[in-house]
C-alpha cells in the first residue's frame, strides 16, 4: 500500500498495470453512495453528507460546483504543473460485504473525472490521474471478510488537468462503473490477439500471447493454456523462467593439453552477422545459434500460439465478421483455474504508398468525431445511449468514429466491433492552453507516454481500431515522438495518427504520425497536397466541416475532392452531437456561461450534426446521402429514357444485403415505385438498370427519378426495411408559364398589397438572422458593413398602367447606401396577383446574405406544402442530398431549432408553395425556382434570442421567397462557402404569383 498519495496526478502509486481483460464484478458498487463536496480535505469533518448516484458527476447536480465550459484556456489562472488552491474535493463513501475467499481482491474504478485517491477501511490503496481510463488497485491486504468501507476522493484539479484541456465541459465525479473484482492468485493476466487476414490468399492467421499472474518466477510451471477457436482446440504449456545466458568461465585446468574447439577470432562472428557481412569460411562450421537472432520464444509465464491458414471471413465496417475466442488456464490436473473470452475479427491494416488499406482495400473514411455526452448526465453514458448513438451512425451511413479526445468506454469499442465502425482511438492528452511547452516538459513526458500506452494495451484486441491517435492539440514535442515510438514497437499492426505533428507542415512530423491528418483543410490546400510529388502518406482530415449552428456547407465539395483526387481518403466531421446540457430535463439546453461559468466559450461546443437528443440535423441528412452505399452515376437524359446506371460505393460488400427501389417523383408526389433487382453488384462495380414498364409510363410527368436504398434483413442497428439513402437524378424542368397581366392593382399609400390574410405585405428582404458562421472573425464583419440589415424607405412611387401597377421604392441602408426596388404588379383575378421584382443593390456590393421578399400572415395557418427541394432544410452549398419532390409539413416543424437561434429552415429549388389552415389558403408559384422559408418567427426575433427556447410564442406565419440566398460554409473554423454560392450580383430579377383565399 502506498504510504503517501501523490496529489499531482503525474505518478500513480498503487495503481495496477492496465490490461485488455475485463472481469465481471464480484461486488457491483454502482448505485447510491454517501457523498460530500468540500473545498479541502480539512473540511470533511464538518461536511454535509448526501446521497449520490454512481456513476454520476457532482457537477450535474451540485449548486456549489457546476459544469464549466472552456475551449482552449484553462478555467483558472495557474500554469503547469501548479494546482489551483480552490480545488473542490468530492468524497464518495459506501460499505460492501466480501465473502471469505483466497482470491486477490481488486477495486475497479471505471473512470474518475479528476484526481482519484482510493481508501479501503481507512487505508490508502492508490491514486490515478487519467480521467478516461479505468484505475485498478489490489486491495487484498486492506479488506476483511464481512463488512468493508471504500472511500473514493476525487479532487477536481491536479497537475494532470493541464493534459485534459479538451473542447468540452469541465466535469467532476465518477463517470463510469465501480466494482470489486476477484481473481485467483494464479490467473490470466492479459491477452494479445493479433488476428491477421491476407487479402491475397483470403486466409486468416492468429498470433496469440497469453500472460499469466503467479507463474513467471517458476522454472517449470505445471500450468497450460487451452485456446478454442471455431470449434478447434489447441493447448500449450506456460513457459518457465530461463536462466540468463552467460559466457563459460575460463578453463584453468593445466593438467592436460586441451584440443582447440573454436577458430581464432570467432567472436567476430557476432558483429559480422549483425553487419550482414560475408561469413569467412573458417567460421561457417560454427552453429548458427551463435550471433544469430534468437528464435521466437515465449517469455516466462506466457504461452504463445500461432494459428494460421484459417478459413475465416474478414472483418470490415461493411461486413463485421467476429469469432469467439475462448482462453482457459489449466493447472497440472487439467482443471480450469481461470478463463476469458474475446470476440476477434480478422483484418489487416496497412499503409501502402498514399493509401490506407484495410484487407487490401482502399477505404473511404466517412467519419465523425464522437464525444461522451448525454444532456441529462454529462459524460456518464449508459449502454442504451451508446447503442443508440452507434446505431444512428450506421443508419446514416457513417463508417468511422474518432474518440475525441480520449478513450471511450470499452463497451463503445465492443459495439463498433459488432456493428461495424472503424475507430481512430485517441489518447487522453490535450494540453491546448499550454501546447507550446507541455510536450517538451520532462515533468509531463512519462504521463503522456503512459496515457497513450495504457490506451493501446487496453484496446489492442479490437478489430474496429484502425489507428492510434496520440491525443489532440498539444503542439508537437519530444513526448509525442517518444509515445509514437513506443506504439510502433508495441503494436506494428496499426498506423499512428497525430495532427499536431503536421499542423504546420503536411510533409513533416513523420516521427509522430503515419497519416497526414490536418484540421479544417481548405479546398485549395487539399488539391495542392494531392498534386504534390512529396505527398507520400494518406491524408485523412481528423476534423473538417465544422458544424456549429446552421452549418456544414460545402460538404459535397469536400467529397468531390476526396473521391476524385489521389491521396485523399475522407475524414471526421466535427462533430457528432451537440454538447449542450439539460440537467433538469426541462428541454432548455444550456451551453457555456449558462451555469455562471466564467470565463467561457459560449456556444462553441454546439458543433454536432445531431441535437443532444440524437435527432439528426439537416446537415446529417446531407452527410447520409453523400455517404450512401449506392450512387446514381447516369444523368437525367438517361433517366428520362427509363435507364439508370448505379455504382456500389462500398469497398468490400456487394449489394445483396440491400434492397433497392426505383421511384418516379412528380410535382404532386410519388407517381410510382417498384423494387428493382440489382443482383449482387460487387463493391466498386456499376450496373445499368432498365426501369420496369410500370414505372416508365409515368416518366412523362416526372420531375425526378430516385433509387431508395433499404436494409434487406434485420441488422443489429436497424430493422429490415430501414431507409438508408435516397439517390435522385433530376429531370429537366422548363420555366413555369404565368398568365398574362389583366389589370392594375389597388394598393395602399405605401405601395403595399392590402388583404385581411396579410399582417405584413410582401416587401424587400436582404437580411437573414446571422448564423454562427456568418459572424466569423474570418469574414471581417462584411455583412454588417453592407448596412442592409436595416432598410429605410426614403420614397415610394406608384404608377398605374393599363394592366399593371409599378411601385418603385428607394431605400437607404444603415450606412447610407441606396437600394432600389421596382415591383410590377398585376391582378389576375380576385385576390390573385402577379408580381415582377427588380432589385438594384449599391454599386460595388460584395457578398450578401439573401435577396428576396418577405410577407407575414395572420394566425390560423398550420400546414405547408411545396414542390421543390426537401424534405429537410437545405441551402445552396448543402443541398446535394436534398430531393426534388412534393413535400408537406406542419409549419411548426418547418423551422430547425438550433440551440442558438439563427437563420434556419430554408428550402431551395421551389416552384410552388401552399399554406393552409383555418384562416384560408395562400398559394405561391414561381417562374423559376426560389428559396422558401416558412416559419413562426421574424429575422429580428431570431437575432434577439440567444437560446431557441427564449423565442416568444407566435402563431403567425413568416414567409420568405428568395431569388438568391448565400451558402453556409464553415468559416468559423474552415473554408467559407465557395464563390459560386456567394451573392456578388448588383441586379436581381424574378417573377412570382400570389393567391390569397380567406375562409368565408
Amino acid at each position: 500500500m502506498p504510504a503517501v498519495l501523490d496529489p499531482t496526478g503525474l505518478t500513480h502509486p498503487g495503481r495496477l498495470p492496465i490490461s485488455s481483460l475485463r472481469r465481471p464484478f464480484a461486488v457491483d458498487l454502482d448505485g447510491e453512495w454517501d457523498f460530500a463536496l468540500v473545498r479541502s480535505p480539512a473540511d470533511l469533518g464538518a461536511a454535509a453528507w448526501v446521497r449520490a448516484e454512481v456513476p454520476g458527476l457532482w457537477t450535474m447536480s451540485s449548486d456549489i460546483d457546476r459544469p464549466h465550459y472552456t475551449n482552449v484556456a484553462m478555467p483558472f489562472a495557474d500554469v503547469p504543473p501548479h494546482i489551483p488552491t480552490d480545488n473542490p474535493l468530492g468524497v464518495y463513501r459506501r460499505s460492501f460485504t466480501l465473502p471469505s475467499s483466497t482470491d486477490r481482491v481488486i477495486l475497479h474504478v471505471g473512470a474518475a473525472e479528476g484526481h482519484l485517491r482510493a481508501y479501503v477501511n481507512g487505508t490508502a490503496v492508490g491514486t490515478s490521474g487519467d480521467s478516461h481510463l479505468a484505475a485498478e488497485f489490489d486491495i487484498t491486504d486492506a479488506v476483511r471478510e464481512g463488512d468493508n468501507v471504500v472511500e473514493l476522493h476525487v479532487a477536481k484539479w491536479s497537475s494532470a488537468s493541464y493534459l485534459e484541456d479538451q473542447d468540452q465541459w469541465w466535469q467532476s465525479g465518477l463517470a463510469r462503473s465501480v466494482g470489486i473484482v476477484t481473481r485467483p492468485k494464479i490467473a490470466l493476466a492479459d491477452v494479445t490477439a493479433v488476428a491477421d487476414f491476407d487479402p491475397e490468399s483470403r486466409r486468416g492467421a492468429l498470433a496469440l500471447t497469453v500472460d499469466t499472474h503467479g507463474l513467471s518466477h517458476l522454472a517449470e510451471p505445471a500450468h497450460s493454456v487451452r485456446v478454442t477457436l471455431r470449434g478447434s482446440t489447441t493447448e500449450l504449456p506456460v513457459s518457465g523462467r530461463v536462466a540468463a545466458p552467460t559466457l563459460p568461465k575460463p578453463d584453468r585446468d593445466r593438467s592436460t593439453r586441451s584440443a582447440p574447439r573454436l577458430p581464432e577470432d570467432f567472436m567476430d562472428l557476432l558483429s559480422i552477422r549483425a553487419a550482414s557481412a560475408p561469413v569467412p569460411p573458417e567460421f561457417r562450421a560454427i552453429p548458427n545459434t551463435l550471433g544469430a537472432p534468437p528464435l521466437p520464444a515465449s517469455p516466462a509465464g506466457t504461452a504463445r500460439f500461432l494459428l494460421d491458414d484459417l478459413d475465416v471471413d474478414p472483418w470490415s465496417a461493411e461486413s463485421p465478421a467476429l469469432y469467439d475466442l475462448d482462453i482457459e488456464l489449466l493447472d497440472a490436473e487439467a482443471h480450469v483455474v481461470d478463463a476469458t473470452s474475446l470476440r476477434i475479427g480478422f483484418r489487416r491494416v496497412e499503409i501502402v504508398g498514399r493509401d490506407l488499406l484495410v484487407n487490401g482495400g482502399r477505404i473511404m473514411v466517412q467519419g465523425v468525431a464522437r464525444h461522451d455526452v448525454d444532456p441529462r448526465t454529462g459524460r456518464v453514458i449508459s449502454y442504451e445511449r451508446m447503442h443508440a448513438e452507434l446505431s444512428l451512425l450506421k443508419r446514416m451511413n457513417v463508417n468511422a468514429i474518432r474518440t475525441a479526445h480520449y478513450p471511450n468506454d470499452p463497451r463503445v469499442l465492443d459495439l463498433c466491433d459488432e456493428l461495424g465502425l472503424y475507430v481512430v482511438d485517441e489518447a487522453d492528452v490535450e494540453g491546448h492552453a499550454f501546447a507550446s511547452i507541455i510536450p517538451d516538459d520532462p515533468r509531463y513526458l512519462t504521463e503522456i507516454v503512459d496515457r497513450v500506452a495504457r490506451m493501446v494495451v487496453r484496446d489492442r484486441n479490437h478489430p474496429s481500431i484502425i489507428a492510434w491517435s496520440l491525443g489532440n492539440e498539444t503542439g508537437y514535442g519530444a513526448a509525442h515522438d517518444a509515445a509514437a515510438a513506443w506504439v510502433r514497437r508495441f503494436d506494428p499492426t496499426r498506423p499512428v495518427h497525430y495532427e499536431g505533428a503536421i499542423s504546420t507542415d503536411w510533409h513533416g512530423g513523420r516521427g509522430a504520425t503515419d497519416i497526414v491528418c490536418p484540421m479544417y483543410g481548405s479546398f485549395s490546400a487539399l488539391k495542392a497536397y494531392a498534386a504534390d510529388d512529396r505527398a507520400d502518406r494518406p491524408l485523412i482530415l481528423c476534423e473538417y466541416a465544422y458544424s456549429q449552428g446552421n452549418a456544414t456547407g460545402e460538404l459535397a465539395h469536400y467529397w468531390e475532392l476526396f473521391e476524385t483526387l489521389p491521396g485523399l481518403q475522407g475524414g471526421f466531421i466535427w462533430g457528432f452531437v451537440d454538447q449542450a446540457l439539460d440537467p433538469d430535463g426541462d428541454g432548455r439546453y444550456r451551453y457555456g456561461g449558462d451555469f455562471g461559468d466564467e470565463p467561457n466559450n459560449g456556444p462553441t461546443l454546439l458543433f454536432g450534426i445531431a441535437f443532444p437528443d440524437l435527432t439528426p440535423k439537416p446537415a446529417f441528412w446531407e452527410a447520409r446521402g453523400l455517404f450512401s452505399p449506392v450512387r446514381i452515376v447516369s444523368d437525367g437524359e438517361s433517366a428520362g429514357r427509363g435507364r439508370l446506371r448505379i455504382r456500389n460505393r462500398q469497398t468490400f460488400a456487394d449489394l445483396s444485403r440491400l434492397e433497392l427501389s426505383a421511384r418516379i417523383d412528380g410535382p404532386e408526389g410519388t407517381l410510382a415505385e417498384a423494387v428493382i433487382d440489382a443482383g449482387a453488384v460487387a463493391a466498386g462495380a456499376e450496373l445499368t438498370i432498365e426501369l420496369p414498364a410500370t414505372l416508365q409510363t409515368s416518366l412523362a410527368e416526372a420531375i425526378g427519378v430516385s433509387v431508395v436504398v433499404r436494409t434487406r434483413h434485420d441488422e443489429l442497428w436497424a430493422p429490415r426495411g430501414t431507409e438508408l439513402a435516397v439517390e435522385q437524378v433530376v429531370l429537366p424542368r422548363g420555366p413555369v408559364a404565368m398568365p398574362a397581366p389583366v389589370a392594375p392593382v389597388e394598393l395602399g399609400d405605401d405601395g403595399a398589397i392590402e388583404h385581411r390574410l396579410l399582417t405584413m405585405a410582401p416587401r424587400l428582404s436582404l437580411w437573414r438572422a446571422m448564423t454562427d458562421h456568418d459572424v466569423s472573425f474570418a469574414l471581417d464583419n462584411r455583412f454588417v458593413r453592407s448596412g442592409v440589415f436595416a432598410l429605410d424607405a426614403q420614397s415610394v412611387e406608384v404608377v398605374d398602367g393599363e394592366r399593371e401597377t409599378v411601385v418603385t421604392t428607394t431605400y437607404t441602408a444603415a450606412f447610407g447606401d441606396e437600394v432600389r426596388h421596382v415591383r410590377t404588379l398585376s391582378r389576375l383575378g380576385d385576390d390573385d396577383f402577379l408580381l415582377h421584382e427588380q432589385v438594384v443593390l449599391p454599386e460595388g456590393t460584395r457578398d450578401g446574405l439573401r435577396v428576396g421578399v418577405e410577407f407575414h400572415l395572420v394566425a390560423g395557418f398550420d400546414t405547408a406544402r411545396w414542390t421543390g427541394l426537401g424534405p429537410w432544410e437545405n441551402y445552396p452549398d448543402r443541398s446535394a442530398s436534398a430531393l426534388l419532390g412534393a413535400w408537406e409539413s406542419p409549419i411548426d416543424e418547418m423551422s430547425v431549432p438550433y440551440i442558438v437561434a439563427q437563420e434556419n429552415g430554408t428550402r431551395g429549388g421551389t416552384t410552388r408553395l401552399a399554406l393552409r389552415g383555418p384562416s384560408g389558403v395562400v398559394e405561391v408559384e414561381m417562374t423559376e425556382p426560389l428559396h422558401i422559408n416558412v416559419a413562426r418567427h421574424t429575422v429580428a426575433e431570431l437575432e434577439a434570442a440567444d437560446h431557441w427556447w427564449k423565442l416568444p410564442a407566435s402563431d403567425g406565419t413568416v414567409v420568405h421567397l428568395d431569388i438568391a440566398h448565400r451558402g453556409l460554409g464553415s468559416a468559423l473554423l474552415g473554408p467559407d462557402t465557395r464563390p459560386i454560392h456567394r451573392l456578388f450580383g448588383e441586379r436581381y430579377e424574378w417573377t412570382w404569383r400570389l393567391r390569397l383565399r380567406a375562409t368565408a
